[in-house]
């Protein structure tokens, strides 16, 4: 199993063409940069707000922006070029990372408030990105898809390891680390307008294209019954066949809901003693998690080329097992040491990364060509409503297993 999982990637990177290159190393980027600001934001929760303000804030800050784009921008967003929605997402990003780093480092709660604001912008860069670089890897076939999801997962990785490198092992303050970060845009900006072919042919609008060398894959039953949009693009048709293809990515938002409420909510409160672990503070707890769970989505996101799941209940499930099973340790404290904590964290990100990258695959291989650019930013939505409900459903978790722990002589979620 293993030599043929290698012998395929050999044969991937073998028949790569001058063209597709450039494709691969744009969308990697696109993905890279458009979830690098999101995740370093997480990452900075802690550091943003404070041990006594429930992390799901920031979470919330940083996906409710995002969700309504994705909600409502689709049906409208067509109208407006590639070239100006890339711009507008750099200048987003980059004013939002500004006003997070040079607000005071004060934790009151006006300067969190004004933080949350610049977290807000760099969301609504975030899911506008999201939406428009999956709907136009339409354009580009699944070599794109697999860069844009190996990208995110790189974003995950490479954010979650530089804030706690920044902040933990050179010793730089939050706003240091996130002023460097607001110029991480300009990386976007130059792999669209200077790496990608044929940036500048894309039209206005929805587009169909011609199935090119992809394998074809046997839909699920709720996506074989997609037939495609009439020649006018009628909203009214799009819309309906896009709540008929909710059943399919219904396992998407699961798996969200399940990891985000991990994250978001159990996460801050799975502490060991300090010399029970690697730590010197309780602070670094929390940016460790992440930065282990990224790499489980980094590796699974950029499996799709070699690797491809098509029943995605499975996973979904396993996500929620996770969820059960470290809840209960955070009230009963059963796990020994926080080493097993972590095996189970990058199991975590495995299961969310392959979940997302197989459910944008199966959009690419199953639904028509006409109607396949909309479906891929439309459902970009299923993720971020999970977000949603995770970061409400975290607020509360985190508060309950907190004051429990406390009162059961486990303070540590109380200390930095």
């Amino acid at each position: 199993m293993r030599s043929n999982i290698l012998t395929s990637m050999l044969d991937t990177v073998k028949h790569l063409k001058p063209f597709d290159v450039r494709v691969v190393l744009s969308f990697f980027s696109f993905g890279l940069i458009n979830n690098l600001l999101y995740v370093i934001i997480l990452s900075a929760a802690l550091d943003l707000v404070g041990p006594n303000v429930p992390k799901g804030v920031v979470l919330l800050a940083d996906v409710v922006p995002s969700f309504f784009v994705k909600l409502i921008a689709p049906y409208f967003i067509e109208a407006v070029p590639y070239a100006s929605r890339v711009i507008t997402f750099a200048l987003l990003s980059t004013g939002g990372m500004l006003i997070i780093a040079l607000t005071s480092s004060e934790q009151d709660s006006s300067a969190i408030a004004i933080k949350l604001i610049g977290v807000a912008f760099a969301s609504l860069s975030s899911g506008g990105g999201e939406l428009s670089f999956l709907g136009l890897t339409h354009h580009y076939g699944q070599k794109s898809l697999a860069a844009w999801s190996s990208g995110t997962g790189g974003a995950g990785l490479v954010g979650a390891w530089l804030y706690v490198l920044a902040t933990g092992t050179f010793g730089l303050s939050s706003s240091a680390t996130l002023l460097f970060c607001a110029l991480f845009p300009l990386i976007m900006l130059g792999a669209y307008f200077a790496v990608l072919p044929n940036a500048h042919s894309r039209k206005n609008g929805y587009q169909s294209i011609e199935n090119d060398d992809e394998d074809e894959v046997q839909a699920p039953p709720s996506l074989q019954r997609q037939t495609s949009h009439d020649s006018n693009g009628n909203k009214r048709s799009m819309i309906k066949k896009n709540l008929n293809r909710a059943k399919a990515m219904l396992p998407l938002c699961i798996v969200y809901v399940a990891e985000y409420s991990i994250n978001q909510g159990v996460a801050p409160t799975l502490l060991f003693p300090l010399d029970q672990t690697p730590f010197n503070r309780f602070r670094d707890f929390y940016p460790q998690y992440n930065a282990i769970y990224q790499v489980g989505v980094f590796i699974s996101r950029s499996s799709s080329p070699f690797i491809r799941v098509h029943h995605l209940y499975l996973p979904s499930i396993l996500q929620i097992a996770n969820l059960l099973l470290l809840t209960l340790h955070a009230l009963l404290n059963f796990v020994p040491n926080v080493y097993i904590i972590f095996v189970i964290i990058f199991w975590e990100g495995l299961l969310g990364g392959l979940v997302y990258v197989s459910t944008f695959a199966e959009i690419i291989d199953n639904v028509p060509d006409e109607d396949r650019e909309f479906s891929l930013a439309a459902c970009t939505v299923s993720d971020s409503g999970g977000i949603v409900i995770a970061a409400l459903l975290g607020m509360v978790l985190e508060k309950g297993l907190c004051g429990y722990q406390v009162a059961h002589g486990r303070p540590y979620c109380r200390q930095t």
